[in-house]
């Protein structure tokens, strides 16, 4: 067993290591392990407008898109855990579908959607595709809290004469707190770091960050990008760290 959870964690944690120090390599190429030791790289990628540039839109687009997951997920997550009707099942299967559908396959549809459409610029068109991709996280992470939170509450606070949306707002979001921040969280790092949408909805000057990366390393191998992923998964662990601490989600996935 003790093999077992080494080869697990080697194989889950180890390409990360090798991007993390290879991430110090004083050299104009990228190797493992490293030769010396320098922050150079980091210094560069973050001088770099290229990367600047597309990491903002890359942390508007995210937010925005888990924002709006949010805002369309909890209804929906809502009225499929209290409401009974005909094609409720055939409903669930549609907006989970996302999760199910090969990425390329995604972004290649969405594509031929808004090209024939021909109404909304680039960075809109990656914002509706984005939140079509990270609505099914909203909506499954809000209907598992939902699911656990007994009927009786919503029925005992509307017997003492709140409104139903009163007790939506005042009864029902407090006790999924916890599932509405991992939702938020869960959206906000697979937008940030969606590709297949991104690759197919991107247009001139407007990449996100991943799609940035990707061309860089096209036509150079040098640790810039492995510093700049060190940076990333920094970043993800960063928000998870917080709200653990901060907003006490102890159980996020």
């Amino acid at each position: 067993m003790t093999v077992a959870l080494f080869v697990a964690l080697s194989i889950m944690l180890g390409p990360f290591l090798i991007i993390f120090f290879a991430s110090f390599e004083p050299s104009s190429t990228l190797r493992f392990p490293p030769t010396g030791f320098t922050l150079d790289w980091f210094r560069k990628v973050m001088g770099m407008s290229m990367f600047q540039k597309s990491l903002v839109l890359s942390l508007r687009i995210a937010l925005m898109a888990s924002l709006l997951s949010l805002l369309l997920g909890v209804p929906a997550a809502y009225a499929l855990s209290r409401y009974s009707f005909k094609g409720k099942r055939t409903i669930e299967i549609i907006v989970t579908s996302p999760l199910i559908i090969p990425g390329m396959v995604a972004g290649l549809a969405l594509l031929r959607f808004f090209v024939l459409m021909q109404v909304f610029p680039i960075e809109t068109t990656l914002l509706i595709g984005h939140t079509a991709v990270v609505l099914p996280y909203a909506v499954r992470s809000v209907l598992s809290s939902l699911v656990n939170l007994p009927v009786a509450i919503e029925e005992a606070a509307q017997s003492l004469g709140a409104h139903p949306l009163r007790c939506f707002f005042l009864v029902v979001l407090p006790n999924i707190k916890v599932g509405i921040i991992s939702a938020f969280i869960m959206a906000f790092i697979t937008s940030f770091n969606n590709v297949p949408i991104s690759l197919f909805l991107s247009g001139p000057g407007v990449n996100t960050l991943p799609i940035v990366m990707m061309t860089y390393m096209e036509y150079y191998y040098n640790p810039s990008i492995a510093a700049l992923s060190t940076l990333l998964i920094g970043l993800t662990l960063a928000i998870v760290l917080v709200a653990q601490k901060l907003l006490g989600v102890s159980k996020l996935v």
